[in-house]
C-alpha cells in the first residue's frame, strides 16, 4: 500500500513539474513579446526616436517568438492550475483560442513583411498588434486582481 501510495505522490510531483515548466514557458514567451512591443510603443509614444532598423529588429524578434507559440504544447490540459493567468476558457474553447494565436501569427507575419517606415505607419502597425493582443487576452486570460 505504501508503494501506491508513494508512486502516486511521485506522479502528482512529476505532474506538477512538469506544469510548471510549462507555465514558465509560456509566461517567458508572453514576456519577450511585451518587450519587443514595449520598444515599439517608446518610438509611438515619443519616447525613443523612430528607428527603422531598432523597427525592423523588435518587429522579426516577435514574429519569431509568435511563431513558435504551438497551443497544443503550451497549453497542455491541466496547465490551468498553479501560477498562471492562462483562463480555463482556453480549454473550454481550444479551437477559439487557436483562432487568435492564428491571428496573431498573421499579424506578426504582415508586420515584418512589410515594417513600418516611419512613425505614423508604426502606430498603425502597433495598434493593430494591440488590438489583436487585447482581445485574446480580454477572451483568455484571467485578470490579475
Amino acid at each position: 500500500m505504501k508503494k501506491i501510495v508513494f508512486a502516486v505522490a511521485a506522479l502528482a510531483l512529476a505532474t506538477t513539474a512538469a506544469f510548471a515548466d510549462v507555465i514558465a514557458d509560456r509566461q517567458a514567451v508572453m514576456k519577450e513579446n511585451a518587450k519587443q512591443v514595449g520598444t515599439l510603443v517608446k518610438m509611438v509614444k515619443g519616447e525613443a526616436p523612430f528607428d527603422a532598423a531598432a523597427v525592423v529588429a523588435a518587429l522579426t524578434a516577435l514574429n519569431d517568438n509568435v511563431q513558435k507559440i504551438d497551443v497544443a504544447a503550451s497549453f497542455p490540459a491541466g496547465s490551468d492550475q498553479g501560477d498562471t493567468t492562462a483562463s480555463p476558457k482556453i480549454w473550454e474553447d481550444l479551437a477559439g483560442f487557436q483562432a487568435q494565436v492564428d491571428k496573431f501569427k498573421a499579424v506578426t507575419a504582415a508586420a515584418v513583411a512589410s515594417p513600418a517606415a516611419d512613425v505614423d505607419a508604426l502606430k498603425t502597425q502597433v495598434g493593430t498588434i494591440g488590438q489583436t493582443c487585447g482581445t485574446c487576452h480580454e477572451a483568455f486570460r484571467v485578470k490579475k486582481g
